[in-house]
């Protein structure tokens, strides 16, 4: 018995405190000012006739990451012109994952040809308020910064061309009809936001 009050109490003093959850759909979101690739900061504020936010958590090395991109991309194009803005954030520490540096942002967002703003989290402020866990990982909000939709972008990881449910898409246009998506969460599949130990 007291074997198990010392595990108890060991146990209780020695864990790590809870990860705050972040936002559920139906909260208000905080802005933030984030440096791009560009060099320039940017704020979801700076766009003022905006109907509403697709914020997208990804990162250079995850292979999940990868295989959204051409995807994302398609989004921005897409969506920028029906007032829909893509904002994308690195929430990984660049010690923990070398890989995912603000210059090899760079590097990557040249390649790829981004069209919309790759935001640096620097410090790790922002992705532990949204909830944000893995890469990629989608938050929808409408215009006052209300969260309407959490999760994956689709319900395919490995093939574009197989997608049976666009989550996003289908949350952005249940959006346009003033609608609750359905659902409103999904579970983000990708890899976990690298921190330093």
């Amino acid at each position: 018995m007291i074997a198990l009050i010392v595990v108890f109490f060991t146990t209780l003093f020695t864990s790590n405190p809870p990860v705050a959850s972040g936002y559920k759909p139906g909260d208000k979101a905080t802005d933030f000012k984030l440096k791009s690739v560009d060099g320039k900061m940017y704020s979801m504020s700076d766009y003022k006739n905006a109907k509403g936010f697709i914020v997208v958590f990804t990162c250079n090395h995850c292979p999940f990451a990868v295989k959204y991109e051409d995807r994302i991309i398609d989004l921005a194009k897409k969506y920028e012109p029906k007032g829909y803005i893509l904002l994308a954030i690195n929430p990984n520490d660049p010690e923990a994952q070398p890989a995912d540096s603000y210059d090899l942002m760079k590097v990557r967002a040249k390649e790829k040809g981004f069209t919309f703003p790759y935001l640096f989290d620097d410090g790790q402020k922002i992705y532990p308020q949204y909830g944000a866990t893995k890469t990629p990982h989608v938050f929808l909000l409408d215009k006052n910064l209300i969260v309407k939709y959490i999760g994956a972008i689709d319900d395919n990881v490995e093939d574009a061309s197989a997608v049976k449910e666009k989550y996003l898409e289908n949350a952005i246009a249940a959006l346009d009809r003033n609608q609750t998506p359905s659902p409103e969460t999904t579970k983000a599949i990708g890899c976990s936001i690298k921190t330093k130990k």
